[in-house]
């Protein structure tokens, strides 16, 4: 248990990150799951949607630090792979 007070402040400031976060992962892996729901139905026009919807929320987990910023390229590509193999 923290007993300093600037401690105090560090485990207060420590939850608002992690809460926020735990957001921001959820909605970002929210929108790849939407991704990958149109591409299993089949559907390009709504695939093609939803991967420009996810796409910025997977970059900005890159930029702020929630994943590796390679890690978050790929998977941006490899989303857009799969959009693309789609056959209408």
């Amino acid at each position: 248990m923290a007993n300093l007070s600037s401690s105090k402040k560090m485990v207060r400031k420590i939850e608002r990150r992690t809460a926020r976060n735990r957001d921001q992962k959820s909605k970002m892996r929210s929108f790849i799951r939407r991704v990958d729901e149109a591409i299993a139905s089949g559907d390009k026009a709504a695939a093609e949607t939803a991967l420009r919807d996810a796409q910025p929320l997977i970059a900005r987990a890159g930029r702020k630090g929630l994943m590796h910023k390679k890690t978050a390229s790929r998977k941006v590509s490899r989303l857009a792979k799969r959009v693309s193999a789609i056959v209408s």
